[in-house]
């Protein structure tokens, strides 16, 4: 089975706007459990993936801990992939209204540039224009560049590079035009 990166975000999207509380795919190639809901020991995005790959051309690998006896895996953490710092915590809400947050629209590393010797896409005061790239987010190995829907002024960047973001977690804000 072929499942790339708009597949699974939509699959996601799709699961998140349910009741479904897990859901499990099965091929040769890979495993992917999909979880929502529960109590855990750490925050996480309300969708909570774990995925085993072979041959998805990745070395990442995680998987779920094992069903205690009384098959309760509300209680256990899910492991997520490599060992990460936890991302640090919630950003307040915008200071202004009418700025727009840019979003993390997954779960990865984020990038201020295309590379580590290179100057950022974006700092703090630049004007950008809509459909302008911001930042990279690294994704299973894959390099997502996240482009900005508003054209304006870059009022603060919110995350510090190289750091791990959650799904929906505010990057950037922006005043817009």
């Amino acid at each position: 089975m072929q499942l790339d990166l708009t597949q699974l975000r939509e699959l996601l999207a799709d699961i998140d706007k349910t009741n479904i509380s897990e859901l499990t795919l099965k091929s040769t190639d890979f495993e992917l459990t999909v979880r929502k809901g529960g109590s855990l020991d750490r925050p996480l995005s309300s969708v909570d993936v774990a995925l085993t790959g072979r041959g998805l051309g990745t070395d990442w690998v995680s998987s779920s801990p094992p069903v205690p006896a009384g098959g309760d895996r509300t209680s256990q953490p899910i492991a997520t992939g490599p060992a990460q710092a936890p991302a640090p915590a919630p950003t307040p809400p915008s200071p202004d209204p009418k700025w727009v947050e840019v979003t993390s629209p997954m779960v990865g590393t984020f990038y201020r540039s295309p590379a580590p010797d290179e100057p950022p896409f974006v700092s703090e005061g630049d004007r950008i224009a809509c459909g302008q790239t911001v930042c990279i987010i690294e994704a299973m190995k894959l390099m997502n560049e996240i482009e900005a829907e508003v054209s304006g002024r870059v009022v603060e960047v919110l995350i510090e590079n190289g750091a791990p973001v959650e799904f929906g977690q505010p990057l950037m804000r922006i005043d817009p035009d």
